[in-house]
């Protein structure tokens, strides 16, 4: 059967992996690993079923890998960069730092994160100049002049979106040394952000030194990409902070389905299992209606 790749290592994406890879498919799950699961946070998990004595988030989070492993899900660590259709557009390619991956179908499970900046003008101007994704609203900032605050892989992906768009791009790393080569096209400024400002949009951004940069948009890709940037770059509908999906994990995007934290509800180890199964199954379902098996 064709591929299913499964975004995220948590409790959702190895469920997902199990139900599929039992299903008949090739699966990969890629992710971080354990440093961005939500199990690290957890120091005993005493409320799961089958669990007699207590275990470490970090315990549990092994023994799911371990048990994926054994029945030949494929397991890489790569931070990810972007999703997008295939050139036929009969499925996904996934790009990595490290790799770059296609699927037939593909499950986001990647946990709860939204990262921007916690100063004064990022909430009140999102959707009026601050985005939190590239490709999605470059096609509106033609010809003018626009940041991307982040200072790794994923602000620079973001910054070269912009770059065939804009007249100029900036990387406003704020205050943190930058982690990748940055081409000379993009202008990198080292300065702890305060503000950002203006009037009906965003202006400017204000740096601590009292400096100040015009500029029509800021993008936000602090950290690495989070579930709803990924999902929302190819058109998945969210529910706010979420990725909206029907009962059985699949959201509006045919093959791309979601479980687990991404989705809101009950933030627990027992729903993201149980949806983790249904997008897994449900991929497979896909798979088989559209003679991929």
């Amino acid at each position: 059967m064709a591929k299913v790749l499964i975004i995220g290592s948590g409790p959702a994406g190895v469920s997902a992996a199990l139900y599929a890879r039992r299903g008949g498919a090739d699966v990969t799950v890629i992710s971080k690993g354990l440093e961005l699961s939500g199990l690290q946070k957890a120091e005993k998990i005493e409320n799961y079923y089958g669990l007699a004595e207590p275990v470490s988030g970090a315990e549990l989070y092994q023994r799911g890998i371990e048990g994926a492993k054994k029945i030949g899900v494929e397991f890489v660590e790569d931070e990810l960069l972007g999703l997008m259709f295939n050139d036929s557009f009969t499925g996904f390619k996934v790009t990595g730092k490290a790799h770059e991956f296609e699927a037939a179908a593909v499950i986001v499970a990647t946990g709860a994160s939204r990262q921007r900046l916690d100063v004064p003008g990022v909430k009140e101007y999102e959707g009026k100049g601050v985005s939190y994704c590239a490709v999605c609203d470059a096609f509106f900032y033609r010809g003018k002049t626009v940041a991307v605050a982040g200072a790794g892989e994923y602000a620079l992906h973001e910054a070269q979106a912009l770059l065939p768009h804009a007249a100029q791009v900036y990387l406003l790393s704020n205050g943190e040394e930058t982690t990748v080569e940055i081409p000379t096209e993009i202008t990198v400024v080292n300065k702890k952000i305060t503000a950002i400002a203006g009037g009906d949009r965003v202006e400017k951004v204000i740096f601590a030194d009292g400096a100040e940069l015009a500029l029509a948009g800021v993008f936000m890709a602090l950290g690495t990409a989070g579930s709803t940037a990924i999902a929302k770059k190819i058109g998945a509908q969210l529910d706010g902070h979420n990725i909206r999906i029907d009962a059985h994990g699949a959201t509006n995007v045919p093959g791309l389905f979601a479980a687990g934290d991404c989705t809101g509800g009950l933030l627990q180890i027992a729903k993201a299992v149980y949806q983790g199964a249904e997008a897994g199954l449900s991929a497979v379902k896909y798979l088989r209606e559209k003679k991929l098996a």
